[in-house]
C-alpha cells in the first residue's frame, strides 16, 4: 500500500480543515487531455497555459499534456524530443507502428510541459471502426456531417488507446488523467469501458447545453429545475454532443467545474453534482518595483490618448487629462458577455454626465471579432492627420529652437515676432485647416459586412451615442483582437489593459471570467457579475469588492433595468473619482493579485486528484476529511482607512478639489494596508467542496 506524508490544510482562522495524505508523484503519472492544448480556440488554452509551471514544478517529469496535432502549432510552439519515460515511449512507438502518427515533445511555454499530440487526419480511416467502439461503449452515435464530433471522436479514441499502451508498460506507476470539457471526453468514456487501471477526472468549463441556451436568450437561471434538456437539446441538433458529455461526467472518478455558478448550472444540465470547484488562475508576476503597474499605466495611457488624438481630430475638443477609457473584450456574444446592458448603461451615463455639466469625458472600446473587410478609410485618415500634425509641429519646433539657439549664442533676447517666419505660419494655418471635417468621428474603426444588422452598431443607433461634440460618453467599436502591428491601435492586449481606467464585463453567462482576473492582476479596476465565477469568487473572498476595484453587478436577482440601473451608478462613481482615489484603488486591485495565483489555486485541482486516486484506488490511496473544506470565514477585509472605498467619500459632481485629496492622503496609509494584504494571503486557504444537500436560488428575473 502506498503512503505518504500526511498533510494538513487549515484556514486562516488556524482551524484544520482537512487532511489528505501528500501524494508520491514520484510513483504517479498524470495526464491532462484538452482539445485546446497547443491550440488556441478558447480560455481553456488560457487555463492549461498558465497552469503549466505550477503543475510542471511540482511532477516534474510525470507531468504529460494531450492534444491534437497542427503543423503550423507544432512548428512554431513545440519542440520535439524523445520521452525519458519509458512507459510514454513505448506507447508512442506502438501507436506510430500501428498506423497513427503521435508527435511528442515540449511546449514552448513556463514550465516547458511535455505534449503528446495525435495526428487527427492521419487516422481519420478509422473513423467508421471507432463509431461502433462508442456506440458498444455508450449507445451514443454521432451523425456523419458532424464533423467537429467526428474528429472529437478520433481523437478521443487515440487518447484511450495511448492511455492504455501506458498502463500496461507503466510498470507499479498509477495513472491519473483529467479531461476537459466534451471534446475529452470521449477518452474517458472508452477508458472507462475497456476498464483501464487510471484515475479519470472530468472538469467541465461551461457546459454545452448552458452556452446554446443562454445566446438564445432564454430565461436561463429562473428555470435551471424547469428545463426538458434531451428536448432543447434536440432541438438544437447537439443532442449526440450532450449525451457524449453527460456520458463523460458521469464516468468520471471525480467530476469538477471551474465555479459555483457553474456547479450549479451543471447538477441540473449535467445530472450531477461537482464534487471539487476548481477555480481558474494565473501566472502572477510581480514587479521588483512596488508600483511600477502604475508606471506602465501612465506609459500605455499615452499610447491609447495618441490614437484618441487621431480618431477624434476636429472634434477634440475635451481634455485627455480628464478623459476616462473603458473597454468590454471577448467574443461577440451580445447578450452572453452583457454588451446589451453595458451599452444601456453608457446611455444613461451619459446623461448623468450631461446633466451634471461634467467636464469628464469617457471613451468606451468594444473589442469583440466581427466580419468585417477592412479598415475604416475615416479611420485611417484620422491616425494619418495626427502623424502629419506631429511632423509638423517637430519641423517648426526645430526651426524655432535653432533660431532661439542662435540668437542666445549672440547674447541677444530673440524678437517672438520675427522667430516664425510666415512660410511657418502658413504651414501652420494649413494644418489647422487639415484637423477640419464635416463628419462626426466614427463608431467603428473597421467597415462592417451586416453593418445594419450588427447588434452592438444597431443598438448605438437606438440610444444615438454617435460623438457629437455634446456627447461626454464616447464609443468606439474594434471588431478585430488588438495587435502591436496594426496600423490604427498598435498595442498588444496587454498593453491596452493597462493603459484602460476600467474593465467592464457585464456577463449574463461566464462560468469563470478570465478578462476581469486578467485586469485585476495588472491592477485595473473591473465590472464583472453574480453569474460569473470570478464574481462570485471575488464576493466570497472579499469583504468589500468594490473598494479593490471589483464592481459586481446584481444580475441574478434583480431585473434587468434594476441591474442596468445598478451598472449605471458603478460607472457614474468611477466617474467621479479624483486620480487620487483611482491610484489608490489600482494599488489595492493589485493586490488581489495573489488571490488569483496559481501557486494557491493549484490546491483545488491537488484535492481533486488526491479524491479521484482514493476512489479509483481505495486500497492504496485515501483521503481524510476533518470538516468538509470549504472557503468560509476567509476574506480580504474592509480596508481600514478612511474612506474605506474610493467612492466613499466622493462629492455630488465629478469634480474633486485639491484639498479633499491632500485631507484622503492623511488618511490612507497604503503601507498598513498592504501589510495586512499580504498576512491574509500567507497562509494557504481550505479547499471548496459544494455543501451537500444545501438549497440553491436560481434567480428572480432574466437580465
Amino acid at each position: 500500500m502506498l503512503r505518504g506524508r500526511s498533510l494538513s490544510v487549515t484556514s486562516l482562522s488556524g482551524l484544520p480543515r482537512w487532511e489528505v495524505e501528500e501524494l508520491p508523484v514520484e510513483e504517479l503519472l498524470l495526464f491532462e487531455v484538452a482539445w485546446e492544448v497547443t491550440n488556441k480556440v478558447g480560455g481553456i488554452y488560457t487555463v492549461i497555459q498558465t497552469k503549466a509551471k505550477t503543475t510542471a514544478d511540482e511532477w516534474g517529469d510525470n507531468y504529460f499534456l494531450i492534444g491534437p496535432y497542427f503543423e503550423h502549432n507544432m512548428k512554431t510552439q513545440v519542440e520535439q524530443c524523445e520521452p525519458v519515460n519509458d512507459a510514454v515511449r513505448r506507447a508512442v512507438d506502438a501507436m506510430n507502428k500501428h498506423g497513427c502518427q503521435v508527435h511528442f515533445g515540449r511546449w514552448l511555454i513556463e514550465g516547458s510541459p511535455y505534449v503528446v499530440l495525435f495526428d487527427i487526419g492521419f487516422s481519420a480511416w478509422n473513423l467508421d471502426r471507432w463509431k461502433g467502439d462508442l456506440w458498444e461503449a455508450c449507445s451514443v452515435g454521432i451523425p456523419y456531417h458532424d464533423r467537429e464530433a467526428n474528429d472529437m471522436l478520433i481523437f478521443g479514441s487515440l487518447t484511450a488507446w495511448f492511455l492504455k499502451e501506458v498502463t500496461d508498460h507503466a510498470d507499479d506507476k498509477h495513472v491519473v488523467a483529467q479531461f476537459h470539457e466534451w471534446q475529452a471526453g470521449i477518452g474517458l468514456i472508452l477508458s472507462r469501458a475497456r476498464k483501464l487501471p487510471i484515475a479519470t477526472i472530468f472538469t467541465t468549463h461551461a457546459t454545452l447545453l448552458g452556452r446554446y441556451l443562454c445566446a438564445a436568450n432564454i430565461d436561463f437561471y429562473n428555470h435551471l429545475d424547469k428545463f426538458n434538456i434531451d428536448k432543447e437539446a434536440g432541438e438544437r441538433q447537439i443532442y449526440h454532443r450532450y449525451c457524449m458529455e453527460r456520458a463523460s461526467v458521469h464516468c468520471a472518478h471525480v467530476f469538477t467545474t471551474v465555479s459555483e455558478i457553474t456547479a450549479i448550472e451543471a447538477e441540473h444540465m449535467l445530472k450531477r453534482k461537482p464534487d471539487v470547484v476548481t477555480p481558474n488562475g494565473l501566472n502572477v508576476k510581480k514587479f521588483s518595483a512596488v508600483h511600477e503597474f502604475q508606471n506602465l499605466h501612465a506609459m500605455y495611457k499615452a499610447r491609447i490618448q495618441d490614437f484618441i488624438r487621431g480618431h477624434f481630430y476636429g472634434h477634440l475638443d475635451f481634455d485627455l487629462e480628464k478623459t476616462l477609457f473603458l473597454f468590454i473584450a471577448g467574443r461577440y456574444e451580445f447578450s452572453n458577455k452583457g454588451a446589451d446592458i453595458f451599452l444601456e448603461s453608457l446611455s444613461r451615463l451619459n446623461f448623468l454626465l450631461r446633466m451634471h455639466k461634467s467636464d469628464v469625458t469617457v471613451v468606451v472600446f468594444f473589442i469583440m471579432p466581427a466580419k468585417t473587410n477592412n479598415f475604416n478609410v475615416e479611420t485611417l485618415k484620422g491616425q494619418a492627420v495626427r502623424k502629419q500634425l506631429w511632423d509638423i509641429a517637430h519641423s517648426v519646433k526645430e526651426k524655432f529652437g535653432k533660431k532661439l539657439y542662435d540668437a542666445l549664442l549672440r547674447g541677444e533676447i530673440p524678437d517672438m515676432n520675427n522667430i516664425l517666419d510666415r512660410d511657418d505660419l502658413t504651414i501652420m494655418k494649413r494644418a489647422i485647416f487639415s484637423t477640419q471635417r464635416q463628419s462626426l468621428p466614427p463608431v467603428t474603426t473597421h467597415n462592417m459586412i451586416d453593418d445594419s444588422t450588427d447588434p452592438i452598431l444597431s443598438t448605438i443607433r437606438r440610444i444615438g451615442l454617435f460623438n457629437n461634440r455634446t456627447d461626454r460618453v464616447k464609443v468606439i467599436l474594434h471588431p478585430e483582437f488588438l495587435s502591436s502591428t496594426s496600423p490604427l491601435l498598435p498595442m498588444d492586449y496587454e498593453e491596452f489593459v493597462r493603459g484602460c481606467h476600467l474593465g467592464v464585463f457585464p456577463s449574463y453567462y461566464e462560468p469563470w471570467g478570465y478578462t476581469p482576473a486578467e485586469c485585476t492582476v495588472m491592477g485595473i479596476p473591473s465590472v464583472t457579475t453574480n453569474l460569473s465565477g470570478f464574481g462570485c469568487f471575488m464576493q466570497e473572498h472579499v469583504a468589500d469588492p468594490t473598494a479593490y476595484g471589483i464592481y459586481i453587478v446584481d444580475r441574478r436577482f434583480r431585473s434587468p433595468d434594476d441591474s442596468c440601473n445598478q451598472l449605471t451608478q458603478f460607472l457614474y462613481g468611477f466617474c467621479k473619482q479624483s486620480r487620487r482615489q483611482r491610484i489608490i484603488q489600482r494599488n489595492r486591485t493589485e493586490r488581489l493579485s495573489d488571490l488569483l495565483d496559481w501557486r494557491y489555486l493549484g490546491r483545488y485541482y491537488q484535492h481533486a486528484r488526491h479524491l479521484t486516486l482514493s476512489r479509483a484506488f481505495p486500497d492504496k490511496f485515501h483521503v481524510e476529511l476533518t470538516s468538509p473544506p470549504t472557503t468560509e470565514g476567509f476574506k480580504y477585509p474592509r480596508p481600514s482607512s478612511v474612506p474605506p472605498s474610493p467612492s466613499g467619500s466622493q462629492a455630488s459632481s465629478p469634480q474633486s478639489s485639491d484639498v479633499e485629496d491632500e485631507v484622503e492622503d492623511e488618511r490612507y496609509d497604503e503601507e498598513k494596508e498592504a501589510e495586512r494584504d499580504r498576512l491574509n494571503i500567507k497562509s494557504p486557504f481550505a479547499l471548496s467542496h459544494i455543501p451537500r444537500g444545501k438549497k440553491k436560488l436560481h434567480g428572480e428575473y432574466k437580465n
